[in-house]
């Protein structure tokens, strides 16, 4: 659970009131730029005091990290199985997560491009991980720094096309992106056979 302090996770008390603030948060995004909202409005919303938001997240900045993240993770594993291989399929299939997750992240909040650089990290970081692992299991004795640094550009990759994507309007379909780009990302991985 990102962004989450306190140690009894799995008490049920705990579960339902971190819920309870990621609704009010939710709700609060969808009314308001993230800028303007505040903690008071969270816990209001919540109806919690602020020491009970404070044991669950640092602040709202943590707040959106794992409330975007989760969501983000979700995305993924709905379509690619984290036991996987990478292949062009799992690239096409992450490529649909992440046009998704951007069309969903951008339907629930109200300005939606003043967060998005906020995530940005956490999910090419997440994106990042998930793709070393399915790397991984094709690599043999590939060189660990040369697979750290493919993960990085897949992922930079991966992310910064579907954000633009979305940016612009989504002119074409996910498939169509996919199919323009995965050829290019695959070149690419051939080398490392």
């Amino acid at each position: 659970m990102s962004g989450v302090l306190s140690p009894n996770s799995n008490d049920p008390r705990v579960i339902r009131t971190r819920q309870l603030i990621l609704d009010a948060f939710l709700n609060q995004l969808n009314l308001k730029n993230f800028n303007s909202i505040t903690i008071q409005n969270i816990t209001e919303q919540a109806t919690i005091n602020r020491a009970t938001f404070y044991a669950h997240f640092q602040d709202k900045y943590a707040l959106l990290e794992a409330l975007l993240s989760d969501a983000f993770m979700e995305y993924v594993t709905k379509r690619v199985d984290p036991d996987a291989r990478l292949t062009a399929e799992t690239i096409q299939q992450l490529i649909f997560s992440l046009c998704d997750y951007h069309v969903s992240s951008h339907g629930c909040i109200k300005k939606y491009e003043a967060v998005a650089p906020i995530i940005e990290e956490n999910i090419k970081t997440q994106l990042e991980q998930f793709l070393l692992e399915l790397m991984s299991k094709v690599a043999g004795d590939v060189d660990p720094k040369t697979l750290k640094i493919t993960a990085t550009m897949l992922s930079w990759s991966i992310y910064g096309m579907t954000y633009r994507w979305n940016i612009e309007g989504g002119q074409e379909s996910p498939a169509e992106l996919a199919n323009r780009v995965v050829p290019y990302m695959m070149g690419g991985l051939e080398l490392l056979n």
